[in-house]
């Protein structure tokens, strides 16, 4: 990462970095990073909200768990860790114009609560921020239909036009292409109706 980061940023593009070690999102901030996506959601180091607030850059607030829970409801789950997440980012004084919620596919989740956060995405809408999908190549596509990571394209594109019809403001994916095409299209026959 150390080599490699530097001359990404160079290429003048945003650049968000995933972590959740407050001393990688200074590191990777002070090298010009614009987002830092905490795959723990603010939750798991508490000096990272401060990091964030402090550098002034925009936070992916991801949704995890130690480990699945077949048992649970993932939908209450979320909306919880969403809440609090969000909460320690207003206390931290992150503005919420630079909060972004990913309910965290595949991320201490079984494959059917995977599906059941992407198909009950629009419930998130509540919290008035963006919510980002990224359920490229993820493991619940195996489980509708078997397939290896780089056999998961259609599953992916589905995941991601579902997820958009559900309200997602950004999609995260491997197979941009073939992703931006399924959303114009997707996007083109809801808005001709």
């Amino acid at each position: 990462l150390q080599p490699v980061l530097p001359n990404v940023v160079q290429l003048g593009v945003p650049v968000s970095i995933d972590t959740m070690k407050p001393e990688v999102a200074l590191w990777a901030v002070g090298l010009g990073v614009s987002i830092v996506n905490d795959v723990w959601g603010l939750q798991r180091e508490p000096n990272m909200a401060r990091v964030i607030s402090d550098h002034g850059v925009p936070v992916i607030i991801m949704h995890n768990r130690y480990k699945a829970d077949p048992t649970i409801n993932i939908i209450a789950d979320i909306n919880a860790f969403f809440s609090h997440s969000i909460d320690l980012a207003a206390r931290a004084g992150i503005a919420s114009d630079a909060m972004v919620l990913d309910p965290g596919i595949g991320f201490g989740k079984t494959p059917e609560q995977s599906m059941l956060a992407i198909a009950k995405l629009d419930t998130f809408k509540h919290f008035g921020l963006p919510l980002m999908v990224g359920a490229s190549r993820k493991r619940f596509i195996e489980a509708v239909s078997p397939s290896g990571p780089t056999e998961r394209l259609g599953g992916s594109v589905a995941a991601h036009v579902m997820a958009y019809l559900n309200g997602a403001a950004i999609i995260r994916t491997h197979d941009v292409a073939e992703t931006v095409q399924a959303l114009r299209v997707a996007a083109a026959l809801r808005n001709s109706q």
